[in-house]
């Protein structure tokens, strides 16, 4: 699936998928967190934030939530009055560099095809300030597939596998690394990583 098609599936079911997930368990609390890690007034984009019930309601207020779907930002717009939202590509940020304190990706990157994660990864640690933070999925497997009747469409899910993951994390400019398995919300469990943009660039 290409960009065009990915944006198209996710505006077919955003409004399923965010009537089927969960908004509480411990994958949330990770973002507490994360606030914790932030000093005052932080700057937070939350990439591939959806209908924003699940990360973007818990971000500092205003923080930015960007989605590939419409549908997604105007449910985001009701659940999440006061944030800032944008429509656009997460390999392509229209933010600025080194403009951002965290980045959030939940259960996102692996909606892009694996071959332009390394692209995705040097996008945020572009935008984000030296020692900014990102919290993310941290996919398990190795997998590239599109699959039927997913939330009742189809959907592109593909990774690299786990180290290949955290390999281009650190590549891509990250360090400090430390990962954390937690419940999520369509009812299994799912492994996050944190990582800092290094100081001294990649």
């Amino acid at each position: 699936m290409d960009r065009n098609a990915i944006r198209r599936a996710w505006e077919e079911i955003s409004e399923t998928y965010a009537e089927r997930r969960d908004p509480s368990g411990s994958d949330a609390d990770l973002l507490g967190r994360l606030r914790d890690e932030l000093g005052p007034d932080p700057t937070v984009l939350d990439v591939g934030c959806g209908d924003g019930a699940r990360t973007l309601a818990n971000l500092p207020p205003g923080s930015i939530g960007l989605d590939i779907s419409r549908r997604g930002l105007e449910l985001a717009r009701e659940n999440v009055p006061e944030s800032h939202l944008l429509q656009a590509e997460m390999r392509d940020l229209p933010v600025r560099d080194d403009s951002v304190d965290a980045i959030t990706a939940y259960h996102a990157v692996f909606h892009v095809p694996r071959a332009a994660h390394p692209d995705v990864y040097r996008e945020f640690a572009r935008v984000l300030r030296p020692g900014g933070r990102l919290l993310m999925t941290l996919p398990r497997g190795r997998f590239e597939t599109v699959r039927r009747g997913w939330m009742g469409g189809r959907m592109l899910f593909s990774a690299p596998g786990r180290d290949a993951t955290l390999s281009q994390l650190r590549d891509a400019g990250f360090e400090n690394l430390r990962t954390e398995t937690v419940s999520d919300p369509l009812g299994s469990d799912a492994e996050f990583v944190f990582a800092e943009r290094a100081t001294d660039g990649p």
